[in-house]
């Protein structure tokens, strides 16, 4: 999407930059000239992809474990990347932890894992980050990985609704105070279905499901374009708004979800399944009313 080395000189930090949507927005910030630090609680997982990543694209990798939830640990990712690159530029709120459940079946430890690594991590590894760029007068940008039911809620994923929305106060609450004083950008990307294989096998579990209603309950039935989203997607997204030729978007929430929440917000859209023969019939009736 964007020019080569459009991130060059950058050092960007993505949470939860291991595996799934995270190492995807980091193959492509490595591959567009930037250094990368990705963070998450295994090691070993992070170990491995700054390899690939690093043997794939050249690019420099710095794989650091840290759990979001415990503010020390974030300190100490931020004091060693900056002694590994110099400094930081980018934040990549993307670490989440979700599962499905009716509420009245989670437990208060369960609610609590949910909304700590989500927005209490948002918040430790932003207030941090912050702090330093504040410090040494860093332009910096952040953008914070929500999700369409930030704003609509969701049944069934309460935790991670309630949480999300809470990071999307954060992101819109800090792009004046933040932007305003300091001319640190604060964003956020709302994507819809982008299969992973962690998440995908918690939410969709075919094996206790089976396939069939896996099949029937799949979300690219409710996109309109009739597909999911394919990572690169979002990674292009992800990389143009850290970029400079976003430096005016700020307090923005992209939503990249081929239309699935207005679908599902529209009182008729699922009207798009009728016939040419029934909407006839339904013409045919109107005249004669």
């Amino acid at each position: 999407m964007l020019r080569d080395n459009a991130l060059q000189g950058r050092t960007i930090v993505v949470t939860g930059g291991g595996t799934g949507l995270g190492k995807s927005m980091a193959r492509y910030f490595l591959m567009l000239g930037a250094s990368v630090v990705i963070a998450s609680r295994k090691l070993e997982t992070l170990q491995k992809t700054a390899e690939e990543l690093a043997a794939e694209t050249g690019g420099q990798v710095l794989p650091l474990a840290c759990d979001a939830r415990d503010y020390a640990q974030v300190e100490k990712v931020l004091t060693d990347a900056v002694a590994h690159f110099g400094r930081v530029d980018g934040l990549v709120n993307n670490a989440a932890g979700n599962f499905i459940s009716p509420t009245e079946r989670l437990s208060a430890r369960a609610f609590d894992t949910v909304v700590d690594i989500v927005l209490k991590g948002t918040y430790n590894f932003t207030l941090v980050f912050g702090k330093y760029w504040i410090a040494e007068h860093i332009k910096a940008s952040v953008l914070n990985i929500v999700t369409t039911y930030a704003w609509t809620g969701s049944a069934f994923v309460v935790p991670s609704a309630a949480a999300k929305a809470g990071v999307l106060a954060i992101t819109r609450s800090l792009a004046v105070e933040w932007g305003a004083k300091y001319g640190i950008r604060t964003n956020a990307i709302a994507p819809g279905p982008f299969p992973t294989q962690g998440a995908w096998e918690r939410l969709f579990p075919a094996e206790i499901l089976g396939e069939k209603l896996v099949n029937e309950h799949h979300p690219a039935h409710r996109v309109p374009l009739k597909r999911v989203g394919d990572h690169q997607e979002l990674a292009n997204l992800a990389a143009f708004l850290l970029s400079d030729y976003a430096s005016f978007i700020n307090g923005e929430v992209v939503t990249i979800d081929g239309g699935e929440w207005l679908m599902g917000a529209g009182e008729f859209s699922g009207f798009h399944t009728l016939s040419d023969e029934t909407w006839d019939a339904i013409a045919q009736q109107a005249k004669k009313k």
